[in-house]
């Protein structure tokens, strides 16, 4: 009788490893599924683990083109921060991921997904909203919430015992007592000695980013193109660094992850709110991804109207929570995502700024789609502006303020 296929998102750590192992125990033939969307990963030695363990197969895919063009700067253009803070790394990588882990069970006529995310985490819903959207006949094993799993397996030190009666290789202790998650846009740090708010982060845990102490001594200089609120080119003149124009989606991130790293810039740790209920403390580098950012925001700033702006600041608010829950592809999802777009159709020009020790300020910025008249706003010439015209238009707006003042008064 054949065995039910399963797509297994594969990282080559424990959890994963353990996981593979189990589902080829509960008679599963297991397809594993690796997506390379920039992490620091040796590919062909996860690759090799897990076909040892006894994965049928094993497929890794290189999706950072993918996940920088469609995912990453698809964001940029649209604004998009959760809580104000997060430029949501993580979030946006899972429905890329998902793609492909359906692509594959589809392909190679899979019953099931399966993946290694935690009962109390976001990535749970991300992946599984995201599956189900993609493919809404598949089925998804979530070991993590399975009595059967999680009563077995209470944590680390369970899944390290059962690795070492399997013979799966891993490490006897964890490398870094934190939990990580990288791809080309940041990395992430969380658990572990981390879970403690209050206390301050080890030093030498940040990988992408320099400390500003060691950070360089001078600052970097680079001009950013934009069209339709999409960053098409790098150029960094000749100065400290070599002169340099990028005009790859994937060149333009790794050029900006590198300089911006020598600075320092793009580093936070904040308190979230997870989609569950729960809050959680996070360290994160986006070095890449902020300098994008700010340069964006000045840019539609100078170019858009000051109520199509306030519009699209809230939508795009929304457009963050739903990243941040899961619903990428969802339909509230998707229509807002148009009306973004929508609002960028005039977001085209140049921005100059330059990094320094963790800084990123704002230079100069220039576009042929701007609504800044300089005869209009001058302070030496009328520009067609009539300045008594104010005077009635102090006057409107006061009207409110003197009877809101004398009411007050009157009811002292």
């Amino acid at each position: 009788m054949a065995k039910d296929l399963v797509i297994l998102a594969y990282s080559g750590g424990l959890d994963t490893s353990c996981i593979l192992k189990w589902l080829i125990q509960k008679n599963y033939d297991v397809v594993c599924f690796m997506a390379d969307v920039g992490q620091n990963e040796d590919f062909a030695k996860a690759k090799a683990k897990a076909l040892g363990i006894g994965a049928k197969d094993v497929i890794v895919e290189d999706l950072r083109k993918d996940f920088v063009s469609n995912y990453m700067l698809s964001a940029i253009q649209m604004g998009l921060i959760y809580e104000s803070r997060y430029y949501l790394g993580t979030s946006l990588a899972r429905p890329c991921i998902a793609v492909g882990l359906v692509n594959a069970a589809k392909k190679l006529g899979a019953k099931y997904i399966s993946h290694g995310a935690t009962g109390k985490g976001n990535d749970q819903v991300r992946f599984e909203l995201s599956v189900y959207s993609l493919w809404p006949e598949g089925k998804v094993i979530a070991p993590w919430r399975l009595p059967e799993f999680y009563e077995r397996f209470q944590g680390r030190i369970d899944l390290i015992e059962f690795a070492k009666q399997q013979n799966i290789p891993v490490s006897a202790t964890p490398k870094e007592p934190w939990s990580t998650d990288e791809n080309i846009m940041h990395i992430s740090y969380e658990s572990g000695v981390l879970e403690d708010p209050g206390a301050i982060p080890p030093s030498g845990i940040y990988k992408m980013t320099r400390d500003l102490k060691d950070a360089e001594d001078y600052a970097s200089v680079i001009d950013i193109n934009f069209e339709k609120g999409l960053p098409v080119s790098v150029r960094i003149p000749s100065g400290h660094e070599k002169a340099l124009l990028v005009t790859d989606s994937l060149a333009i991130v790794e050029t900006l992850n590198k300089l911006g790293g020598q600075h320092g810039v793009g580093r936070i740790d904040i308190v979230e709110n997870r989609f569950l209920g729960l809050k959680s403390r996070g360290l994160y580098e986006t070095p890449a991804g902020t300098i994008l950012h700010v340069a964006h925001v000045d840019l539609e700033t100078f170019v858009l109207d000051k109520e199509v702006l306030r519009v699209k600041k809230h939508l795009q608010e929304k457009m963050s929570d739903f990243v941040y829950n899961g619903f990428w592809f969802s339909p509230e999802g998707i229509y807002t995502r148009k009306c973004l777009e929508l609002s960028q159709e005039n977001v085209s020009g140049s921005v100059t700024l330059q990094v320094y020790k963790g800084n990123v300020d704002i230079l100069a910025r220039t576009s042929p789609k701007s609504l800044y008249n300089q005869d209009l706003v001058s302070m030496d010439i009328s520009g067609g502006f009539a300045p008594a015209d104010s005077t009635g238009f102090i006057n409107i707006h006061a009207l409110r303020l003197k009877e809101y003042s004398r009411f007050a008064n009157q009811n002292k």
